[in-house]
């Protein structure tokens, strides 16, 4: 009876985490998409079972697509297989701005990454030619926090001390609207997946919702006791999650802008938020020294995770959700088991605070940026260090990679970014 209501067109493969995307036609002649996670995909997993499972639970894959099924189950696979490639070498500094630098950020495939500023501005730069691409000017204060749309990448949103959010064309550098409402310094922001709402955090208290579209308003998260200093959307951009210095995480729905739940439980300001890939779960750093992960659907705590002996500033989840890690003041990261809260390896070896972290997006590499000027590469399963990107003549505050985990940005007090390339 399915056959009749839809029809597959293709299959696209997602490397991270990894899964296979339907695209199909309903008889309408709209075209959808579907997704189909394989999160606990490994090199040992049994594909025959796999692929009998897929096309068993799945309507729209008929008995006869079973060999190109597993074909791309293969290639999964042999994603996860790959050896990771020698070094990172140093490949451009850019002195950006003039004046000190808020952060930097790329665009999914790497090609391009923006950079915010005390002067003012936000600059968007060619990765590869290192050239400057756009200065994005207009703001009347400090550009703090930036982001692209990925993975469309072509627009950006900057968040500024002057309590406006603005929206340009990644392209041509074209302001489409200005976002008025907040009370003081908007100091973080984001895209949700579809790229079709942002939020705001600020100082006033309040986190926002914009419409990309119109530029309107759509909500106001109101609820918070002190600043909001973290948000981040779940993957299906239906909830938002937002850490604040009043010691609670919050979680909302984005439909409606009201509480769903409030996390208690920390005594200390919140430092960082994050869903993990399936959004069942979420987790939170606070300057309490721990690291705890949440139920979402019941707002319970599943675990807190001790062992740093002080703040932590940053956490983060790998692709899949399996993993965290967290960054503390104490100059270590701990890589953490999501389900049993075990901690399975430390990262010890920064002569100073850890305030960024991040797994590539195989899930095998970490990388952190410290106050110690330099950052760190790290194997996740052994916690060794594999190597130090030295050059930095100050801390360094921001640290990414890119999609695809060739290139590395690093942002510094120093006033320049180093890219990196492996």
């Amino acid at each position: 009876s399915h056959s009749l209501v839809m029809k597959l067109r293709r299959f696209l493969l997602r490397y991270f985490p990894p899964g296979i995307i339907l695209e199909y036609d309903l008889k309408n002649g709209s075209r959808e998409m579907k997704e189909i996670d394989l999160l606990h995909l490994a090199t040992d997993t049994d594909v025959e079972v796999l692929v009998n499972q897929i096309v068993f639970e799945e309507p729209l894959i008929s008995e006869k697509k079973k060999p190109q099924l597993r074909r791309l189950i293969y290639k999964l696979i042999e994603k996860l297989e790959q050896k990771e490639a020698n070094d990172f070498y140093l490949f451009k500094i850019l002195r950006a701005h003039i004046l000190p630098l808020t952060n930097c950020a790329f665009n999914k495939s790497g090609d391009k990454f923006i950079t915010g500023s005390y002067d003012r501005t936000c600059k968007v730069w060619n990765t590869i030619t290192g050239d400057e691409l756009l200065t994005l000017e207009g703001h009347r204060n400090v550009v703090y926090a930036i982001a692209f749309n990925n993975p469309f990448g072509d627009k950006i949103i900057t968040g500024s001390f002057d309590k406006t959010c603005k929206l340009w064309n990644s392209d041509n550098g074209d302001l489409y609207h200005t976002y008025r409402g907040h009370a003081t310094e908007i100091v973080c922001l984001s895209f949700n997946p579809m790229g079709t709402i942002i939020a705001t955090g600020s100082m006033d208290n309040t986190a926002r919702l914009w419409d990309v579209e119109t530029g309107e308003c759509v909500h106001t998260l109101l609820g918070h006791t002190a600043e909001i200093v973290s948000l981040n959307f779940d993957t299906h951009g239906s909830r938002i999650i937002t850490g604040s210095f009043d010691h609670t995480i919050k979680i909302w729905d984005t439909r409606n802008g009201r509480v769903t739940h409030t996390l208690s439980g920390h005594h200390g300001e919140i430092s960082s938020t994050q869903f993990n890939y399936s959004s069942d779960l979420c987790i939170s750093g606070s300057i309490d020294r721990t690291c705890k992960i949440w139920d979402v659907a019941s707002g319970q705590c599943v675990h807190t995770l001790r062992g740093h002996n002080d703040e932590i500033l940053d956490v983060s989840f790998n692709s899949t959700g399996s993993k965290l890690v967290t960054a503390s003041a104490d100059g270590t990261s701990r890589v953490f088991n999501t389900m049993t809260g075990a901690c399975q390896s430390i990262l010890i070896g920064h002569e100073g605070e850890i305030s960024k972290v991040a797994f590539n997006p195989p899930g095998t590499r970490i990388l952190t940026a410290s106050s110690d000027k330099t950052a760190r590469v790290w194997d996740v399963d052994t916690g060794d260090c594999l190597q130090i990107l030295e050059g930095h003549t100050d801390e360094i505050f921001s640290c990414a990679f890119n999609y695809h985990g060739d290139t590395i940005i690093t942002g510094s007090k120093d006033n320049t970014c180093r890219i990196w390339k492996n």
